[in-house]
């Protein structure tokens, strides 16, 4: 049998430590440029999108003065005294407004929203009048001090005509959506997100379901990383799983590459006898360096495939998963020409004493709690070998550990990324 003949690895640049996180991180934003494609789609459609264009306010939002509770639109702008009395003259609801202005002495009734007619200054609180008959009517007396509010919101208090309400490169979340819909917009114009070609390499890996042979395991990063795309708002395009065979893999490099802007895979990018991916990649295009100083995600190769960016995130899940999340997320960031999001961080202390080996800077998957006096704790529970998933469920936090730390006692303070996204 004749060996496939693949052109060796160039070496590393860095040094066998790899490259530091933020280095790396640096050199792959640097190397990238929005891919300047657009769409107009549905307000609804929207969330999490990148607004490719500013949006201005058509006209001001309420647009009118409305009442900010139920009660009595009173003529005149003084603060009465109790004792005074106004003729109701009409009403005034949402959708129904009063179609007079008020003179002198006289009254509506106001429900909440409603327009609020001309020649009233403010509006009374229901429970602070007391409606009865009189000869010309019926008349409202005011029973107890009323305050200075007036309890009239403006006609601009959400937007003025001609506003800005979201600028070009904005991410569109859930409070930008209900205010654009509150001020009339139907549709935007937002940038184009980047496709996403997933490849995963592994003689051992089998589908979910199937039985196993010897030494064979199923197959996980594909369904891990792709459901973290997808919280992340990114979705894989097109996802295959290929066998540790240099010529199939060169196939499907080349394919994902001409059909995606972006390709990623897990596995191969090391020095055994069959990672075979680093070098396809050096052959194809170029790797511009692999190995990070960070742990767990050390196997890591970036560059590109045929002119298209490429991921070599390591094969172990959960260094995948990490390496996705510090390093490829803010990538499909700046491809999609939004600003760059990082994780959130905050300062915790160590609820008990983790042991951990000096000599790589660690980002350790930790619960996060709250003492009863409200200080911030992390809990670290079980292995945090980078093949074993389990140590991803209910983490909240990834730990920032310094490379000369070594074990570390309770109540160590460290910086930690949170892993909870923000609602709104």
């Amino acid at each position: 049998m004749v060996e496939p003949t693949v052109t060796p690895a160039p070496a590393e640049p860095y040094g066998r430590e790899g490259l530091p996180l933020e280095q790396a991180r640096g050199r792959i934003l640097v190397a990238l440029q929005p891919l300047g494609r657009r769409e107009q789609l549905p307000l609804d459609a929207c969330l999490g999108r990148v607004a490719a264009e500013p949006v201005q306010a058509a006209a001001a939002v309420p647009g009118f003065r409305a009442s900010i509770m139920d009660g009595f639109a009173i003529a005149g702008e003084a603060v009465p005294e109790p004792g005074t009395r106004w003729r109701l003259v009409g009403r005034s609801a949402a959708g129904a407004p009063h179609g007079a202005a008020l003179a002198a002495g006289e009254a509506v009734r106001i429900l909440t929203g409603a327009v609020v007619p001309e020649g009233c200054g403010r509006v009374l609180p229901q429970e602070l009048v007391r409606a009865e008959a009189g000869d010309a009517g019926e008349l409202i007396e005011l029973t107890d001090p009323c305050g200075p509010n007036p309890w009239i919101r403006g006609p601009e208090e959400e937007a003025a005509a001609g506003q800005e309400l979201l600028a070009a490169g904005q991410r569109l979340g859930v409070a930008e959506l209900g205010r654009l819909a509150s001020c009339g917009v139907e549709r935007l114009t937002v940038r184009g997100r980047p496709r996403l070609g997933l490849l995963i390499s592994g003689d051992e890996l089998l589908p979910p379901g199937q039985p196993r042979g010897p030494g064979q395991i199923w197959e996980s990063n594909s369904a891990l990383l792709a459901a973290l795309l997808e919280r992340l708002g990114y979705g894989v395009a097109e996802r295959r799983v290929v066998a540790d065979q240099p010529e199939e893999l060169r196939q499907a490099l080349l394919e994902l590459a001409a059909g995606c802007d972006v390709v990623v895979s897990t596995g191969g990018v090391s020095a055994g006898d069959s990672d075979w991916m680093r070098a396809l990649v050096a052959e194809l295009g170029a790797v511009a360096f692999w190995k990070l100083f960070l742990k767990p995600g050390r196997p890591f190769a970036w560059g590109q495939v045929a002119g298209t960016p490429f991921f070599g995130l390591p094969g172990n899940p959960v260094a995948a998963a990490i390496t996705a999340l510090q390093l490829l997320w803010p990538a499909l960031q700046r491809l999609e020409g939004g600003e760059i999001q990082a994780l959130p961080r905050l300062k915790v202390r160590l609820e008990r004493e983790l042991r951990r080996g000096a000599g790589r800077p660690e980002l350790a998957r930790a619960q996060l709690l709250v003492d009863t006096d409200g200080a911030l704790l992390a809990r670290v529970e079980g292995t945090q070998a980078s093949s074993r998933i389990g140590s991803l469920q209910g983490a909240d936090l990834l730990l920032e550990i310094p490379a000369e730390l070594g074990t570390l006692a309770a109540g160590t303070e460290l910086w930690a990324q949170l892993l909870r996204l923000p609602i709104l």
